[in-house]
């Protein structure tokens, strides 16, 4: 059809994760052809493709934060693209919020938005309605599954499975469990003796100070700089290196 608009098509991929994404032929290459294929049968409607790729491998739809997705709104809010191609809805987000923030921009440029495998077309009400419907169920999955994972850490915790990150002062991570590290258990000790001698955590930073225990022996950074009291008992308590400052000055007694 010769006297068709001619519409400028851009087409977004994502992937999750980066895994598999160094093979010849991968999740992206498979999402872009056959939005390729989709582009083409609309041919006679005056859709072309933009030769600029608008790929994010390894990024997850619950954030904006992506480079591609940020150029292509910068593209489509210039007035150079028409029509966001995409495979499937979940590939250009799965935050109903940050839909709503797309589509408000694609109306802004008068651009479209079409899911090859499902469809719809913003252009419409009934389009945009179903969208909303699923995007909804999409959010619903990614925040069930979030809750799935924070379970699944808990119930690790609870059986005394360190789940990652920096161990507490006195402690070595070594195959997912804590194990106590002699060197700062007597660093330890030393910061409960001065502690118990002074009486408080702000009158620990004078002897601290005086006895040059730096970060090289703290870890997590210089204890003479202003120590948090709750800090300073929890890690000396779950490290086991002292039970508790009343039993041992009776213990002394």
């Amino acid at each position: 059809m010769s006297g068709a608009v001619r519409k400028r098509c851009a087409i977004y991929t994502r992937k999750s994760s980066d895994e598999g994404l160094d093979q010849e032929f991968n999740s992206l290459d498979a999402q872009r052809e056959a939005c390729e294929a989709y582009i083409t049968s609309q041919a006679g409607l005056g859709w072309s493709l933009v030769p600029t790729r608008y790929d994010d491998g390894g990024f997850s739809g619950g954030t904006m934060v992506r480079p591609a997705l940020k150029q292509l709104l910068a593209e489509v809010a210039a007035g150079r693209v028409d029509v966001i191609v995409v495979y499937k809805i979940d590939r250009l987000t799965r935050a109903l919020a940050d839909f709503a923030k797309m589509v408000e921009t694609f109306d802004e440029a008068g651009a479209s938005f079409v899911s090859v495998t499902q469809q719809f077309n913003t252009t419409t009400s009934m389009g945009r309605l179903t969208l909303n419907v699923l995007l909804s169920f999409a959010q619903f999955e990614r925040e069930v599954t979030a809750e799935r994972i924070r379970d699944k850490i808990s119930a690790s915790k609870a059986k005394g499975m360190w789940m990652g990150g920096l161990p507490p002062l006195g402690y070595d991570a070594k195959d997912r469990q804590l194990i106590i590290n002699e060197a700062e258990a007597a660093t330890l000790r030393l910061l409960f003796q001065k502690y118990l001698a002074v009486g408080s955590v702000r009158g620990l930073k004078v002897p601290v100070t005086s006895s040059r225990l730096s970060s090289s022996s703290m870890r997590s950074g210089s204890i003479s700089a202003s120590p948090s009291a709750t800090v300073m008992w929890r890690s000396f308590w779950l490290s086991g290196v002292w039970t508790s400052p009343t039993r041992q000055s009776d213990a002394g007694s």
